[in-house]
C-alpha cells in the first residue's frame, strides 16, 4: 500500500495524497518548506524549449491550465510512461519513492561538462511514512541525495574517463505526513533513512537499467546488480 495514488496522462505524472503533506524542494516552481497534496511532473521534448521561453514560465503555465498550479513541479524529457516505484519498510516507517530517470546529460560531479548532451535528468518523489521536523526533513532529503547517487554510481555508466553520479538537472522532492510527533532525525542509522534511502536506491536505479536498456550499447560490462 503506497502514501499516494498515481495518475499518468501525457504529458504529466500526478502522485496525489489523500491529506497535505509537508514537503521540502528545489522545485523551479514551488521551492523550498511548502505544504501540498500532490507532486506533479511535466514531459517536454526539445522544441518545448527554444531559446527564447522561460522553462519556469512554460512549466507554471502548464501546470495551471492542467488544473495542478498547487502542486510541487517537476519537469523532465524522460518518457513520463516509464516510471518507477519503490516501498521499503524498516521498524514503524514505509518510506516510497517514484522516480523517472534519464542520464542523457549525466556527468560526475565537480567535473566540468561541455552541455552538448540532450537534456534528460532524475527526478523523484520520497516519502516518509511518518512526520518530520524540519531539521528531519533536511536530512531525509540528504539521505536521498546520497542514494539517488549510489544507485547512479552502481549502474557503472563512464562519461569522459568517469563514473557519472547524477546529471545536472535532477530534483528531489521528499515529503511526509503533517502531525505530531515530529520524528527529529532521519539519518541513515534511523528507520526513516534506513526505509527512505533503500526506497529512493531501488526506483532509480531500477529507472536506471531501464534507459541502459533501451541503449544497449550504453550498457556497463560490470554494472552492479545489487546495493
Amino acid at each position: 500500500m503506497h502514501a499516494f495514488s498515481i495518475r499518468w496522462t501525457a504529458p504529466f505524472l500526478v502522485a496525489e495524497f489523500t491529506e497535505p503533506q509537508n514537503m521540502l524542494s528545489w522545485s523551479l516552481t514551488r521551492p523550498g518548506f511548502v505544504v501540498a497534496r500532490s507532486v506533479a511532473w511535466l514531459e517536454v521534448r526539445d522544441g518545448d524549449l527554444p531559446a527564447h521561453v522561460d522553462p519556469v514560465a512554460l512549466l507554471r503555465r502548464r501546470m495551471e491550465v492542467a488544473g495542478l498550479g498547487e502542486a510541487v513541479h517537476l519537469m523532465t524529457s524522460r518518457s513520463l510512461a516509464h516510471h518507477h516505484l519503490a516501498s521499503v519498510e524498516a521498524g514503524a516507517v514505509t518510506s516510497c519513492c517514484l522516480a523517472t530517470v534519464g542520464l542523457s546529460n549525466a556527468g560526475r560531479v565537480g567535473e566540468p561538462f561541455d552541455g552538448s548532451a540532450p537534456a534528460g535528468t532524475i527526478n523523484l518523489l520520497a516519502h516518509a511514512g511518518t512526520p518530520l521536523s524540519k531539521a528531519a526533513r533536511i536530512e531525509a532529503l540528504s539521505i536521498a541525495a546520497e542514494a539517488r547517487t549510489a544507485a547512479i554510481i552502481d549502474l557503472g555508466l563512464i562519461r569522459d574517463g568517469h563514473v557519472v553520479t547524477g546529471t545536472g538537472t535532477d530534483c528531489i522532492v521528499v515529503a511526509s505526513p503533517r502531525g505530531n510527533p515530529e520524528a527529529p532525525f532521519a539519518g541513515l542509522h534511523t528507520d526513516v533513512g534506513l526505509s527512505l534511502g533503500r526506497a529512493v536506491y531501488d526506483a532509480v536505479r531500477a529507472g536506471g537499467l531501464h534507459w541502459l536498456a533501451e541503449r544497449r550499447s550504453l550498457r556497463p560490462q560490470n554494472a552492479a546488480t545489487g546495493m
